[in-house]
This record gives structure tokens, sequence and C-alpha cells, in this order.
């Protein structure tokens, strides 16, 4: 990011406030690619030369960066650009490449582990299968514009899987290749919690061990209701953020 006083000055007769427009201002220079994801923006000082504004103002223009989720502060250290600005995911359900697509985003993956073997008593338990009966296995972390944002554990029965090892998914999406083949994933249970990241987790989502990882595990299902797959997909903490809603009935 260029700096020096008076560069990229605010023009102060602009309808909006100094801060509304500060802000503008360095999302359009993180968005250029001027400042990297998980780079430091230059000293307050600095950018408050390069704006022509007050360091409250630049204060004010920085945490409404943080609340969207495009910076994170570091105490004593300043402001770091987020390693993907986070979008909210659906509560409808789409594949990650979907979700990708809809925020403007390229989604790839790092294939970790692929290939079949015996289930266990519970994995049994999803597609009501005999334990040790053999299922598919795929194993990838998720990337957004090649950062790291989840590691998706997938298991499927073998007959669904059949010819999965030709397929590259560094780039192909699980659903599209199911819908393709005329098993449409049309339903998904869903349940959501907090963990703290292992080391291995935390080596592929480039972040330290014990931080806090948001763990998605579904079931789900074609439009017959038959569990075409299970998986524990587990989202790092910043960059993940999930969007529902409710309703309250009438009589209530």
């Amino acid at each position: 990011m260029t700096t020096g006083a008076g560069t990229g000055a605010l023009p102060a007769e602009y309808p909006e406030p100094l801060w509304a427009q500060a802000k503008a201002a360095l999302l359009t220079r993180i968005r250029n690619g001027e400042v990297k994801p998980g780079s430091r923006l230059p000293p307050e000082r600095e950018l408050c030369q390069m704006l022509a504004i007050s360091r409250v103002t630049l204060r004010k223009a920085l945490t409404a960066l943080v609340d969207e989720g495009v910076l994170r502060p570091a105490h004593g250290r300043g402001w770091y650009v987020t390693r993907a600005e986070r979008g909210d995911w659906p509560n409808t359900l789409e594949s990650f490449s979907e979700t990708a697509h809809r925020m403007g985003l390229t989604a790839t993956s790092r294939v970790l582990r692929r290939g079949l073997g015996p289930c266990t008593y519970d994995e049994a338990g999803a597609f009501q299968i005999a334990p040790g009966t053999r299922v598919y296995r795929l194993d990838r972390v998720r990337m957004l514009d090649q950062v790291p944002i989840a590691v998706d554990q997938s298991l499927l029965p073998a007959d669904v899987a059949e010819g999965f090892d030709d397929i590259d998914f560094t780039t192909a999406s699980l659903y599209d290749v199911l819908t393709a083949r005329g098993r449409r994933p049309a339903q998904a249970e869903t349940t959501v919690e907090a963990r703290a990241a292992d080391a291995d987790l935390a080596a592929h989502l480039d972040i330290a061990a014990g931080t806090p990882v948001l763990e998605m595990r579904q079931i789900v299902r074609d439009p017959a209701h038959r569990p075409l797959l299970s998986s524990a997909i587990r989202y790092a903490g910043d960059r993940y953020r999930l969007r529902t809603s409710f309703s309250r009935s009438a009589e209530a």
C-alpha cells in the first residue's frame, strides 16, 4: 500500500462521513491486492497521513472493517487483513463450490485422502449398513482463492462413489458429480459445534493449534431420503459465518 503525506486524501466536502470514506478507500486497496490476505496494514500514523484524517476517524473505519470480517486486530502489532473476507453461508443446501461462485470467489481443493475402506460402527449408522462395509473416503482442504477455509472429510457408500478415483476433486464439485449421476443432494441433517484445532488440522488451515474452529457435521440425502454422504467439515473460525432464520407461529 503506497503511503505518504497527503497521498489519497479524502475530500471533506463528500456527503459521506470521513470514517466511511476511509473505510471504503481501505477496502478498495485491500480488494485490489495492495495488501495481501494475512498481511499487516501500514502503521496508523502512516494511514492517517495517507488519508489526511485523524486517528479517531481512522479507528472508526478500521473497527467497521473488523466488524465485517475484513480486518482483525492484533494487540500491540497492528491490523491484519483476514485470510478471506467472510461471507454468509446460506441456510439452503448448496455446495462449497456454489457458495464460492455466489461470493465471486474460486473454490479449489487439496486432496488429502481418497479411496475405499471399511466403515466403523458409528459410520455404518449414518448409512444404515453393517459395520465393516466398504465405503469411500474423500478428505480435502477446501480453499477460496487459494486461502484454506476448511478441512472436509466426506464418506459415501461404495456404489454411490463408483469411479470416483478417476475424478479430479481438486476442482470438481462433489455435489455436481452426484447430481450428474442422478443422485441429487436434496436435504441435509446438520449440527454445528465449536472445537479446538489439533496440530494436524491447524497445519492444514494455517492457524495455531488450539484455535477455535467450527465443526459442521452433515448427513446429506437424495430426494428419496437415501443417505448419499456423511461429512465432517471443520472451518477456520474467523473465515466462516453461518446465516439462518427463525420464525414464530401465529399461535405462539
